[in-house]
Order: structure tokens, then C-alpha cells, then sequence
């Protein structure tokens, strides 16, 4: 039996991350998933993918993690790729699309934003079809597991945590460590292996946002004004 702590989302965002995984030290949880999106938005990219080497036991790939290998003629992208060590980009292209795992009997799988790619983008708000299609397997999530579907979805990538009960089973996002948008504090879950339904709690950090906006200041980030409103009010950017 085991608790998993699921993190996503952190863009660069060190403060953040720091703070989650002091709080998830706390709780005495040992193993830690990430579900993709480490780079990208906020200054410390390099310095997040660092940590989760040193901190967690899976990683999935994000939509960020993705498109920053490939050439860009975009200014704003290339500020990012230009602060990423050769080894942050081996240690990117290694990343595995999904993790399924079983526990107490049930299927559970963990990927970036649904089970078809890492840039489509599912949202609590979409037709309920949509939303169960989280459910399907795709040609991206070949595993020994292919004759079940999952009984539980984890998945990151809109900044916002929900939780949907179905008959097909539980849809959960976990929100973001390092660029939340429902609220301000960072956010991850926690699946409790230790009770046999598989429990999933939401937890809330508080960590210190003028820190990480002083930082983003002095390494100069890009779009700083866009980054601000996102960190202190929740504002995505491209709403």
C-alpha cells in the first residue's frame, strides 16, 4: 500500500516547487509523480527540472516539454530554450507520453492533457463525450494493460483542479504547482494507496509569489506584466 503525491504544471516556477515539495516532506509521502509541464512561463526552468530529477519517481512529458526541443524563430520561446543545458534537453526527450500503474485492483493512468497528445486540451466545461474519451485508450498509451480500461485518470495541463465521477470511472486534474489559475496557492493531490477505494485528496500550499516575481524581475523574464497576473490573480494570459 502507498501514497503517491501527483504534481504538474510547475513552469519555472522554483518557488513554488520548493514549497510543495517541503509540504509533501511533511505529510512523509515518499513517492511523487509529475505529469509534465516543467519549463516554460516562469524564469527557473533549468533549475525546476533539477529538482524533480532529485524529487520524483515518474514524469510524464508536458506540451511545453515538447515544443521547446524544436527550433523556433520566436523570441519569447527562445529566451527559455537558451536558459536549458544540453543535459535539461536529454533528460526532456526521455520523458514516457503516460504512466499506468495498478493499485488495490484498479487501473490508474497518469499523462499530460489526454491520452491522444499532450497539446489537446480537455477542459471540465467540454461535452460529456469529450470528457469520457479520457477514458480511451489511443495509439500513445500502448501498456500491458490494454485489455482494461482505466478505472482512474489523472492529468494536468488547464490549471485547474476538478474532480468528475462517471460509471466509466474518476477524471481528476490536479492543477498547478507553479502557475495555478482557479487559485492563487499552489496545487497538487495526493492518491491514498493505504485505504482500498484509492482515496485522491486536493492540497493547497501558500508560498511567497512577490519571491518569485522578484526573481522573474531580475533574470529579465519576457512578458513579465502577463507572468504578474497569472501569479498574483489567476489571469491566463491568453484568456
Amino acid at each position: 500500500m502507498t501514497k503517491i503525491a501527483i504534481i504538474s504544471d510547475i513552469h519555472g516556477n522554483k518557488t513554488a516547487l520548493e514549497a510543495v515539495f517541503k509540504d509533501i516532506q511533511l505529510r512523509k509521502i515518499e513517492r511523487i509523480f509529475c505529469l509534465g509541464d516543467i519549463i516554460g512561463k516562469g524564469p527557473q526552468g533549468s533549475e525546476c527540472i533539477e529538482l524533480i530529477q532529485k524529487n520524483c519517481e515518474r514524469v510524464v512529458r508536458g506540451n511545453w516539454d515538447v515544443f521547446i526541443q524544436s527550433p523556433t524563430d520566436n523570441d519569447f520561446i527562445q529566451w527559455y530554450k537558451d536558459r536549458l543545458t544540453v543535459e535539461d534537453y536529454q533528460y526532456l526527450s526521455s520523458l514516457p507520453f503516460h504512466i499506468d500503474l495498478e493499485l488495490n485492483g484498479q487501473l490508474i493512468r497518469f499523462f499530460h492533457a489526454s491520452p491522444r497528445s499532450e497539446f489537446e486540451r480537455i477542459l471540465p466545461s467540454h461535452p460529456l463525450e469529450k470528457r469520457l474519451s479520457m477514458f480511451e485508450h489511443s495509439d500513445m498509451t500502448h501498456s500491458i494493460y490494454h485489455n482494461k480500461l482505466p478505472d482512474i485518470v489523472f492529468y494536468g495541463d488547464i490549471h485547474t483542479t476538478f474532480l468528475h465521477t462517471y460509471k466509466q470511472g474518476i477524471l481528476c486534474n490536479v492543477g498547478s504547482v507553479g502557475n495555478s489559475l482557479d487559485l492563487t496557492s499552489a496545487s497538487y493531490a495526493i492518491l491514498d494507496g493505504t485505504q482500498s477505494n484509492n482515496a485522491i485528496q486536493f492540497i493547497r500550499v501558500d508560498y511567497d509569489r512577490e519571491a518569485e516575481l522578484m526573481m522573474a524581475k531580475e533574470l529579465d523574464l519576457p512578458q513579465l506584466d502577463k507572468y504578474y497576473d497569472e501569479i498574483m490573480f489567476g489571469n491566463y494570459r491568453n484568456a
